[in-house]
């Protein structure tokens, strides 16, 4: 190793080290009752401990792998392997006994959601044609994971290809809301954000196209962080679009995420919770607070007073056009890209199938989606106008007005809800009632989402309340793009204001 390659280390060390400090064990779930204490433990703590000594990775291990026996009915994994997780664990513990050079995620198990590569787990991405894929090698993200010490701890389920909010996964089963198991926890990164809330596991890897990280963050009750497009690789995850994927962090605490973004960004710059007092937070009601489920809209309003009274400065302003410049691109790039992307990674990573056999093996309701509006020549496919349209006219527009909106209003961040409802039932994704009123279900659960993820913004996700359903309510910030770290700084003291919620049941 160079002598610069030391120095960056340390500084990423230090980083971490300052992560530490405002993460402690304090998490944004208090603790089931009746599990092991370990379980309690944030990820940063839990490096911490066996960093130090205090706990060997084997132990910890072992305790997540009993969770996630006693959770199995919410289907979180689709493959998880014990002995290989328990293996992985001892190489960990030999590594420091042999004074071996200890990386900043040192034993830490992480599920992986299943849509990424990884050299000793199938990669399905959640349909039946890749159900027994082995990739030759590790998404590079998972590689830079593994490097920093992290023990890849399964894989986990969601909707199948990515392609929908519910992971109502129809070829490996659903998976289930930790806090009401006929409940969806959201998707697409479902498996992850159900384990992360059940305290199988502080910390996971999700990803989002347009909601996949946020949106089971949001219905789980659990810290989720998409940071800009591209600060994280995503090379080797089965696409869906190059200009809106994004792999992220689920984790129970800002200060995971933090610990995550630190090592998958090589981002060494310390992180400091900055005060709300002088905080500007922007309010768009047009947009975001139009139409919402009453207990949502109460849960939100009592959270934003919350965050007044510590400091924060709420300013009321509108995004320009905002609806129209999400109709124009969102769904455009999306279906476009699909087509094209998934049989470039099929190709280059050695699938044996191509998008055809995908498809004809895929779930029903996914066969569907991809027949109506992906496949070339389907009835409702994009031209290629419109997707030129929306690539190089609307796209940049819509990306400008959030530029020329922060620097307007100054705010650090709009806040909103992230989802219009809680969590709806298996099942139920046709019209939805919401406040005595129908609501397409696409409309509830993805319309508050989507400006972020298409203009490429930062988004952190944290639960702001229960609703009398006994559902979580979360609220969004998003960033301006680029303000990743100090976006998680200023959540460091939002999750203070907000407080904890109640854990799952059991």
């Amino acid at each position: 190793m160079t002598d610069t390659d030391s120095v960056s280390r340390r500084q990423l060390l230090q980083a971490v080290a300052g992560v530490a400090l405002l993460g402690g064990t304090r998490g944004l779930q208090a603790t089931p009752t009746g599990i092991n204490p370990l379980l309690e433990l944030t990820a940063v703590e839990a490096v911490r401990r066996m960093t130090a000594g205090e706990m060997s990775a084997e132990r910890y291990a072992t305790a997540l792998l009993a969770r996630a026996v006693a959770t199995q009915h919410l289907n979180a994994f689709i493959s998880l392997d014990h002995a290989q997780v328990l293996a992985a664990a001892r190489a960990v513990d030999l590594a420091r006994a042999a004074g071996k050079r200890l990386g900043a995620l040192h034993g830490l198990p992480i599920p992986v959601k299943d849509s990424l590569n990884t050299a000793d787990y199938p990669t399905s991405a959640g349909t039946p044609a890749l159900r027994n894929f082995r990739p030759a090698e590790d998404a590079p993200l998972v590689a830079t994971l593994r490097a920093a010490g992290a023990v890849v701890f399964g894989k986990t389920n969601l909707h199948e290809l990515s392609y929908g909010w519910t992971s109502n996964n129809l070829a490996f089963g659903a998976v289930r809301n930790p806090y009401d198991p006929s409940r969806i926890p959201g998707g697409s990164s479902g498996g992850t954000a159900a384990a992360i809330a059940a305290h199988v596991a502080p910390l996971g890897v999700a990803e989002d196209t347009e909601g996949s990280i946020r949106v089971p963050a949001a219905l789980c009750g659990i810290a989720g962080f998409r940071p800009s497009t591209g600060r994280y690789s995503t090379a080797a995850a089965v696409p869906i679009s190059h200009l809106f994927d994004q792999a992220g962090p689920h984790a129970r605490s800002v200060g995971d995420l933090a610990l995550f973004d630190a090592v998958a960004a090589n981002d060494t710059r310390a992180l400091v919770a900055r005060p709300l007092n002088g905080v500007r937070l922007a309010i768009g009601r047009r947009y975001w607070f139009e139409g919402l489920d009453p207990e949502v809209a109460r849960i939100s309003h009592e959270a934003l007073q919350r965050l007044q009274a510590a400091g924060a400065e709420l300013i009321e302003a509108d995004v320009p056009d905002l609806a129209e410049l999400i109709n124009l691109t969102t769904d455009q790039v999306q279906n476009h890209d699909a087509r094209v992307e998934l049989p470039e990674f099929l190709r280059r990573y050695h699938a044996g199938i191509d998008l055809d056999e995908l498809i004809a093996r895929a779930s029903p309701d996914i066969q569907s989606t991809f027949r109506r509006y992906v496949l070339a020549g389907a009835p409702d496919a994009v031209s290629e106008p419109a997707y030129r349209a929306a690539v190089d006219v609307h796209l940049p527009r819509l990306r400008q007005v959030f530029v020329d909106y922060f620097k307007g209003t100054g705010a650090h961040a709009v806040v909103f809800p992230a989802t219009m409802v809680t969590a709806p039932k298996i099942g139920d994704e046709g019209l939805l009632d919401v406040g005595g009123r129908k609501l397409a279900f696409e409309v509830a659960i993805a319309r508050n989402i989507a400006p972020g993820s298409t203009a490429a913004l930062p988004g952190l996700v944290l639960p702001a309340g229960i609703a009398k359903d006994g559902l979580p309510v979360s609220l969004e910030f998003d960033g301006p793009a680029g303000s990743d770290r100090a976006l998680l700084a200023l959540g460091l003291s939002l999750e203070r204001a907000l407080g904890g919620i109640a854990p799952p049941p059991g």
